[in-house]
């Protein structure tokens, strides 16, 4: 995400999180924006026709409409709508990120970023958050979880400004660096 993308989508994520809260719950409003995010992800489709300039404003709106209306609150269907009139529906990924950490920080909810070297099953999943949780003194963790296997073996989590690298890739470097190898 770029620095301009950011600075575009900071006011649009804080504004709809601030307006969401007042017509529906916080979990709800975590949910849309999953339900949002989980589509840009899959759907290769869904994100070039938002990131198309030659696409209509009023062809954008139609497709978002069709695409979200039976999924998220109406509220948030305006919101999208709302980013179309404004030309900003080509941001839609970097707000919805953002809108993500901020509701996510109102929530008490910590996020942490987890690669790892194969698919985590759901009981690795549950031993990682329950191990997270002892070590921060969290309630809640949620896991973003990206496939990397370049990492030979195991995983990396970041939570907050703590990282940790447990993968077989991590470990090498770690040795070669003491080692004095380049």
């Amino acid at each position: 995400m770029s620095s301009q993308n950011t600075k575009v989508a900071q006011p649009y994520a804080s504004a709809f999180i601030d307006m969401a809260r007042s017509s529906f719950p916080l979990s709800s409003v975590i949910s849309d924006l999953n339900n949002i995010d989980t589509s840009l992800t899959e759907s290769s489709d869904l994100r070039k026709v938002i990131n198309n300039p030659l696409v209509s404003s009023i062809a954008k709106k139609e497709i978002l409409k069709s695409v979200f209306a039976e999924t998220i609150d109406r509220t948030t269907v305006n919101f999208l709508l709302v980013l179309c009139d404004r030309g900003r529906i080509n941001c839609l990924k970097s707000i919805v990120k953002i809108a993500l950490e901020i509701a996510y920080k109102k929530a008490s909810i910590d996020v942490a970023y987890v690669v790892a070297s194969t698919e985590m099953s759901s009981s690795q999943q549950e031993a990682l958050i329950t191990k997270l949780k002892e070590m921060t003194k969290t309630k809640e963790i949620r896991l973003n979880i990206k496939v990397d296997a370049s990492l030979i073996g195991g995983f990396t989590v970041q939570l907050g400004s703590k990282v940790i690298d447990t993968s077989l890739k991590g470990q090498l470097k770690e040795l070669s660096s003491y080692l004095g190898a380049s």
